[in-house]
């Protein structure tokens, strides 16, 4: 392994994907790298970027989907504990990027700070949350965070700040590739009452999305005005399968797989499902699911 000499310790050579993502599907990875530190990560991405090989992060695989064929760069895994710690502030919370996004909404009622408890029920890490402005019905994370530590390509570590932050739907105008921690400003409540808004919340979500089922949250962002799981109910689409794939009965944005499922099967859906939505809707559905 002459491209990671000396970082063998923290790097393995066509890692299975699947065991690392919510669906269980997809190819290895040429590289997998599990930096303990940002020094270590830091020394990992410039060898990467000066061997010209492809970089991948990843957090806790949900919202994405691995092809059959593999990952044919490094996958980078923010998972160990520097990535995962949390601390609370005079702020609110700080969170590293690899910090479990459900946890953490649990801590934060644990300690009567209020702001987050619109995650309920939304997968994924914390560096991924603030990637996509990860959020829902009852509201987004951007509107609780207060500044985002990153790292660039080269290894420059800098935090941006809420007035230099931008966030839209399922976007945000952080171009880093490494997001390290985010900081959360929150209010002061009482922890019985938060939770009563996280019930709230989860027996909402409970009741409208198919928990308890291998899947990766919804497949297409919503179009402006639109509902994406509407169309696609509308296009008369739920329960359609291909092999081990298939569109959820109780809400048509997402995509269950089944014993046996392939990320082909899934991407054939998918293709189906947009093709079938433009024919009858004339609306493009955008993928909020990554595919690698």
């Amino acid at each position: 392994m002459t491209l990671f000499a000396g970082l063998e310790e923290i790097v393995s050579e066509n890692e299975p994907m699947a065991p690392h993502t919510w669906f269980r599907l997809g190819g290895s990875a040429r590289y997998f790298v599990r930096p303990r530190n940002v020094d270590e990560l830091k020394e990992a991405v410039c060898r990467c970027r000066d061997n010209n090989v492809p970089m991948y992060v990843l957090g806790s695989g949900a919202n994405l989907l691995v092809d059959d064929a593999g990952v044919k760069g490094a996958v980078i895994h923010l998972m160990q504990d520097d990535f995962r710690e949390v601390a609370f502030t005079d702020v609110g919370v700080r969170a590293g990027a690899g910090a479990d996004m459900g946890k953490l909404v649990l801590r934060c009622v644990r300690e009567g700070k209020s702001g987050l408890e619109c995650l309920t029920g939304i997968p994924g890490s914390v560096g991924g949350c603030v990637r996509m402005n990860a959020g829902g019905a009852f509201g987004d994370i951007g509107s609780s965070v207060e500044s985002v530590t990153v790292m660039s390509e080269e290894g420059e570590v800098f935090t941006r700040f809420r007035n230099d932050l931008a966030f839209g739907y399922r976007s945000t105008n952080i171009a880093s590739k490494f997001i390290l921690a985010a900081e959360f400003r929150l209010a002061d409540d009482d922890p019985h009452s938060i939770l009563k808004q996280v019930k709230q919340i989860w027996i909402y979500k409970k009741n409208t999305q198919p928990l308890g089922y291998r899947n990766a949250g919804c497949v297409f962002k919503n179009p402006r005005g639109l509902s994406a799981g509407a169309l696609i109910d509308r296009a008369g689409l739920k329960g359609r399968r291909v092999g081990g794939a298939v569109v959820s009965e109780r809400h048509a944005n997402f995509i269950l797989v089944r014993e046996g499922a392939t990320a082909s099967d899934v991407l054939k859906l998918i293709n189906i499902i947009r093709e079938t939505v433009y024919r009858k809707s004339e609306v493009y559905l955008e993928l909020e699911l990554e595919v690698w």
